[in-house]
Parts: C-alpha cells; sequence; structure tokens
C-alpha cells in the first residue's frame, strides 16, 4: 500500500501505528465503516474498525449493489459531487447505504466513505450479557435533554426484566431554534445488540433529517425511506412531533406509534388524536398524515413506547388505563406545580408501570411539561464594592434554581459571574469613589441564558504574565459556552450558556496524569504553546487549558505548536475547535503548526479547521 502521503497502513493496530490513532480516536467506535481512500488509484490510507472488520486490503473492499466500492469511489471523484449507493452488501449480504464523499487528502486526490450495513447474525456467537446491552442502550441515548423557559423535559429508560427483551426503545428531544423543540420516541424491531445498533441508526437518520427540514410529514416519510433500505430498521414505530414552547403548539405524525398521553393542568387525562399509519419501511409509499394540537400552560405531554403499555399485561386497553392512571398521580403529587418538569418525572412514571412479575419489555418514557409562568428576567442595581457580592450570589442563585438547570452547570454559572461582579468591584472604580453595578439575566426561547456584568468604571486589559492574578477572564471562559468583553463606557462582560438537563450522577472525574508534555513559550513576540507525544482525552484539558493561560482568556495572540505530536485525538480537535471561535471572537486567528503530509494537519483539514485556523 502507498504510505507517501504521510498516512500509514490501516491494518496496523493502534499501538504499532500512533498516526491513524488520531483519527481512530475521533471514529473509531462508529457503527459505519469508514475508509479514506486517497492518491494514485485510490488506495486506502485509513480505516476504522468496522472497516477493517471487512478488510483494509484494495482486494478486500467490499462490493455494494454489485458493484466495487472503488469503482464508486472513482466515479464520484470524477463527477466531484457527493453520491449515496443502496444496495446489498456483498454478493449475498444485508442491505447496505454507501456515501462516497470527494475530498483533498494532503494535496491529493481523494475520497471518504461512509458505509452503513445491517449486521448478519454470527452463527456461534455468544449473546451478550444484559449489562453489556443495557450499557450499549444508555449510551446511545441523548446524555442531555434540552432546557427551555417555557418547557421542561425529563427522559427514562428502563431495561425489560425478560431475559433478552431489552435493546430497541428510544426517545430524543432536538432543538430547531426560534423556541421550537422536536420530540421523538420510537422502538426498533428486535432485541439485544442488534436492536440497539438500529435504534442508535435510526435516532441518527431522525436527527440529520429533521435538521434540514423538521416539518412532521417530511420526517416519518424519510425515515420510512431508510427503514425500507435497511433490514434491521425495517418495522421500527415512532412518534415525531413539533412543539412551539412559546404557543404550546403541538404538530405530529407517527408511524406504528401509540399516541402520547395528555395530562391536563386539572388533573384531566387525553391521548392525543392520531391518524393511524403502518411502521417504518413495512409499507413503503404509505402517505403520512400531520395532526395538530395545543399543549396548554401547566400541561404534560407523556411519551412513550410500547413497553409502558405491555407492562399492565392484555388487552392494550389495560395498559392505557394504567398508563393514564399512572401518570396523573404523579403529575398531582408533584409540587411545587411548576416543578413538575423535574429530571425524576419520567423516571418515576416508569418506575410504577411494572407488574409483580417484573416488565416484559423495555419502557422508554419522554415527558414534556408546559410552565404555567415562565420565569422573569433578573435586574439588579448595586454599588460596585465587594460587601454587594453576597447579594449577587443570593438573588442569582435562588433565580437559577427556579430555571430547574442542573447543578454542575448552575454551579459554573455562580462561579463566572461571581469572577466578573468581583472584577467589577475590585478595578472599576480604582480611581474614583464607588459607582454602580448592573447585573441582569435572562434565557431566550432556545433555552440559552444571558447573563451581563456591567460597570461605569475604566478597564485595563490583563499584563502579559498576569501571574496568581487577572485569570478572571480565564475562569469564566472555562465554566460558560462564550464569554464577550467589551470595555467602552465603562466594562460589559457577557457570559452566555445553553441550558441542558444533564443527570449528576453520570459526571465522571478524569483519572490523574497526561500522555502529552503541554508548555508555553513566552521568548518570542507572542506566547506560543508546544505539545509533543499524544493529545488524548486527558492531555486535551491540559492543552484547553495553556491555550486559555496564555492568551489571557482569549484577549491577546496565542500560536499552537502541534509539530512534536503524535496522536491528535478528537478531543483535541474540540479544544482548538473551541479556542478557534474564542480568537475569531476576539477578533484574530489562531495560528496552528502542524507539519504538511501529517496526520495532525490531515485530522485539522477534515474536520473543517482549515478555514478558522491558518494552518502553517
Amino acid at each position: 500500500m502507498d504510505t507517501s502521503q504521510g498516512a500509514r497502513a490501516p491494518d496496523r493496530s493502534p499501538a504499532d501505528d500512533r498516526g491513524p490513532a488520531a483519527l481512530v480516536a475521533a471514529l473509531e467506535h462508529a457503527p459505519a465503516a469508514i475508509y479514506c481512500l486517497a492518491g494514485a488509484g485510490l488506495q486506502p490510507v485509513w480505516a476504522n474498525a468496522r472497516a477493517r472488520e471487512l478488510g483494509t486490503d484494495r482486494s478486500e473492499l467490499p462490493q455494494v449493489a454489485g458493484r466495487p466500492v472503488t469503482e464508486l469511489a472513482a466515479e464520484a471523484l470524477r463527477s466531484g459531487r457527493t453520491e449515496t449507493v443502496t444496495g446489498l452488501l456483498g454478493s449475498a449480504g444485508p442491505a447496505a447505504t454507501l456515501v462516497v464523499q470527494p475530498l483533498s487528502v494532503s494535496g491529493e486526490p481523494g475520497v471518504l466513505l461512509v458505509l452503513e450495513a445491517g449486521t448478519p447474525a454470527a452463527p456461534a456467537a455468544e449473546p451478550p450479557g444484559a449489562d453489556l446491552v443495557e450499557q450499549a442502550q444508555s449510551a446511545l441515548l441523548p446524555p442531555s435533554l434540552p432546557l427551555l423557559p417555557d418547557i421542561r423535559l425529563s427522559g427514562s429508560y428502563d431495561r425489560a426484566t425478560a431475559e433478552g427483551a431489552a435493546g430497541g426503545d428510544w426517545y430524543d428531544a432536538v432543538p430547531l431554534g426560534s423556541g421550537r423543540l422536536a420530540l421523538v420516541i420510537g422502538d426498533a424491531v428486535g432485541a439485544g445488540m442488534p436492536a440497539a445498533g438500529a435504534m442508535s441508526r435510526l435516532r441518527g437518520a431522525m436527527r440529520s433529517i429533521a435538521m434540514r427540514d423538521p416539518w412532521p410529514a417530511a420526517v416519518v416519510t424519510a425515515l420510512d425511506e431508510f427503514a425500507a433500505q435497511m433490514e434491521d430498521v425495517e418495522g421500527a414505530s415512532v412518534f415525531y412531533g413539533v412543539l412551539e414552547a412559546g404557543t404550546g403548539r403541538l404538530t405530529y405524525a407517527a408511524a406504528g406509534h401509540p399516541a402520547p398521553l395528555v395530562v391536563g393542568r386539572d388533573g384531566s387525562t387525553s391521548f392525543l388524536a392520531l391518524v393511524p399509519r403502518p411502521p417504518l419501511g413495512s409499507v413503503p409509499g404509505t402517505r403520512t398524515e400531520v395532526s395538530h394540537a395545543v399543549l396548554e400552560k401547566g400541561a404534560t405531554l407523556v411519551l412513550f413506547s410500547d413497553g409502558a403499555v405491555a407492562a399492565s399485561g392484555p388487552p392494550p386497553t389495560r395498559g392505557l388505563t394504567r398508563l393514564a392512571e399512572v401518570a396523573r398521580s404523579v403529575v398531582a403529587g408533584s409540587t411545587p406545580a411548576d416543578d413538575i418538569g423535574s429530571a425524576e418525572l419520567a423516571a418515576a412514571v416508569a418506575a410504577l408501570l411494572p407488574t409483580p412479575d417484573g416488565r416484559p419489555d423495555d419502557i422508554a418514557v419522554l415527558v414534556a411539561h408546559r410552565l404555567a409562568d415562565t420565569p422573569a428576567p433578573l435586574q439588579l442595581d448595586l454599588p460596585a464594592v465587594p460587601s454587594s457580592l453576597p447579594a449577587v450570589r443570593r438573588k442569582l442563585g435562588a433565580w437559577l434554581d427556579h430555571l430547574g438547570m442542573g447543578e454542575q452547570d448552575r454551579v459554573g454559572v455562580m462561579v463566572a459571574v461571581g469572577e466578573a461582579a468581583a472584577n467589577a468591584a475590585e478595578h472599576a472604580y480604582r480611581d474614583t469613589g464607588a459607582g454602580p453595578m448592573h447585573v441582569s439575566a435572562s434565557v431566550d426561547l432556545d433555552g440559552v441564558l444571558t447573563v451581563t456584568v456591567r460597570d461605569e468604571g475604566s478597564w485595563r486589559p490583563p499584563d502579559r504574565d498576569p501571574g496568581s492574578r487577572g485569570r478572571g477572564l480565564l475562569i469564566m471562559r472555562q465554566l460558560v459556552d462564550g464569554v464577550v468583553l467589551q470595555g467602552e463606557d465603562g466594562t460589559t462582560v457577557t457570559l452566555r450558556l445553553r441550558l441542558r438537563r444533564v443527570p449528576d450522577d453520570e459526571i465522571r472525574q478524569a483519572p490523574a496524569g497526561n500522555t502529552a508534555e503541554v508548555v508555553v513559550d513566552r521568548t518570542g513576540d507572542r506566547p506560543v504553546v508546544r505539545v509533543s507525544g499524544e493529545l488524548d482525552l486527558l492531555s486535551a484539558e491540559q492543552l484547553r487549558i495553556r491555550l486559555l493561560e496564555a492568551s489571557h482568556g482569549g484577549t491577546g495572540r496565542v500560536e499552537l505548536d502541534l509539530v512534536g505530536v503524535r496522536l491528535f485525538s478528537s478531543a483535541a480537535v474540540r479544544v482548538v475547535l473551541a479556542m478557534a471561535r474564542i480568537a475569531r471572537d476576539e477578533g484574530w486567528q489562531l495560528v496552528v503548526h502542524a507539519p504538511d503530509g501529517g496526520v495532525t494537519r490531515h485530522v485539522l483539514e477534515i474536520s473543517g479547521l482549515s478555514g478558522l485556523v491558518d494552518i502553517r
């Protein structure tokens, strides 16, 4: 295999070949087989784990729809367009979808191949344990849920107690902008790892489709076409709805899935009117009917999978009645009413559903509660003196509590605002008498929290090396999504954070130690952060801290030297991307040194960073 382009043979393991490990770190565990072909004859220069299972020598590359992928890649390269091909994998394999994307690899023509295929059953394989299936299922569900000022969401997944019955139930909530949310719940056919894999593909397809066209008929129709091409997805059920948080208007459609339950503010229960439609892929071309409803203020929408109905045993009407009783009791027992959308609501509904015989099927529940009252913006006008800081913490903390945000994010906002307020109290009126400090906080329709701390004094740029002081901006940038500093007519610090619901028990501490050396060289005209070794998940955090430190929180220019890097992980890509965005917001461009033809430079280019950073 030709390795002259700086990439090594994909059949070598990461332990023996640290170059491809950077891409492996980013894409290794993707369910799709991913190849990068480049150079003369489109030779494979990289492949992930699934692709290596299928074969990485050019003679071993698979066929899709009866044609070698190399032939399809050459056609896409000639046309210059992304091509999608569907058909059988090999001569008699499962249904597959191949996406071929032309791209430049170290200055040479190349293509990126993404091959999605069902997994045939292994005849002598030992079935995975229930714990492994549950871990896989939980990992494939959304790690957090959006948090909007008018809507509280909570989700729950409970594995079936029956042996081998778990694996295919899922839920998701996708922010669509302008205060709209896509609420989705579904059930993939089958059980175990195959069902979990099918669920993952279906959820990924749904998100991709919804971001292009969120209209329910468009999404369900596209999912129907997708399922018809994928054997393991065919027959899946799904409910998809778009909820406008400000008005409560709900537009929805379903395929083979039961209608959600609505619990009114007065405790009444009813199921949404729904036009029945066959499961996905089972009757291709079936028309998708869209229905409409309004979720009144104080009402609760409960989306559920089939397992919630099956928990009470046959007939289905018994399960639906039991579900309505349980949901009503949970809602009625929530105090105060506006805190009904707590993280435990969906779990409480699911926990009360099982019969004495356990859960015969998975139970997935997604709950959306529309608040009766939306929190009003916060406005504090205080003197900029240290004695005002406790009042800022107390009043802001109480206001944030009403938003229902997770503890980690809440503490982060409190610390960041505390740093901004302390800076105003200590520095704004250093040479004059005490002046005013204004603190405001609000949340927009899409759940973006904005807090501003403004004074009317003077602002001094940070020293080149602040030593043990002057690190307030550095700390703020590490705790929120964005920080904007304006120094005209006083100083205004604007902090922004997208609100989300993350279970506190899922927060994990990274183990100590790192595998790369990250140092700051201040001998030149501007600081240079130099990295050598393996930039893995742990050392990427060190890189983030050093970049923020050397640039004084992003306010000063800094360069990044990656010449000595042997492993450039996806975590490192995210750090460079975040720093590049901060630099752009502050009016400068991050310079990154990466050797031409090397894998680190290749990863930067295919990650879309070439337009944000100056790669040298």
